[in-house]
């Protein structure tokens, strides 16, 4: 069974915590081909976005990275002190591990900074959520990364996405590259989930 390591920030996006906890659940539940999600932090406990507390099952420091086959990263809000984790140097250390490893890091919204800062993207095609006045976007150009302005895009090991409504798509390509097309596509079925349309996949953040 694969196993795929997530990291919780502080001030942490439930939602996008959410998605990669409810496909992966389903898919160790009734997927052709089982996933184990495994959740840790750099404390025990945290406080997400908008006030929800969660209990993390394990400190990064203590597992053995090399026990697991990919890395998700839930993204996060500055005010609620996602990047005094996420730019943090054990938290930097475990995304290149993976990278290191040749193994798939999926991550959404702002934790593509995370990559970025880590030293992954050079030369990758990345997103991240932006707006008008570009900060995020111009803070990923720095790290070496080229923008592309998608909900969605994939670069080998890599998975960038543009906010909290992209994570269901991550998720399953997560899955899908762990597992199979076809053990994917089953779970989103059963999930209720229709795939996304070309005009979505395809759809700019900014006008």
């Amino acid at each position: 069974m694969k196993r795929i390591l997530m990291i919780l920030a502080n001030g942490v996006e439930p939602m996008e915590v959410a998605a990669f906890t409810d496909i992966m659940g389903w898919a160790e539940l009734i997927g052709n081909e089982p996933v184990k999600l495994i959740h840790a932090g750099l404390r025990p406990n945290i406080v997400t976005t908008f006030g929800l507390k969660l209990s993390i099952d394990n400190l990064l420091s203590d597992l053995d990275l090399n026990d697991y086959d990919a890395l998700a990263l839930p993204g996060g809000f500055g005010p609620a002190g996602f990047y005094e984790e996420s730019l943090s140097e054990p938290y930097l250390s475990a995304i290149k591990h993976f990278a290191d490893a040749g193994k798939p890091i999926a991550s959404v919204c702002v934790s593509s900074i995370s990559l970025g800062m880590a030293g992954v993207l050079v030369g990758k095609n990345a997103t991240v959520y932006h707006k008008v006045g570009g900060m995020r976007k111009q803070q990923l150009v720095d790290t070496g990364a080229q923008f592309v302005d998608r909900p969605v895009v994939v670069d080998g090991n890599f998975a960038t996405s543009s906010g909290p409504g992209t994570a269901v798509e991550v998720a399953f390509w997560l899955l899908e590259r762990l597992t199979t097309t076809e053990n994917s596509l089953d779970v989103r079925k059963r999930m209720r989930f229709d795939l996304p349309s070309k005009a979505w996949l395809e759809t700019p953040q900014v006008e």
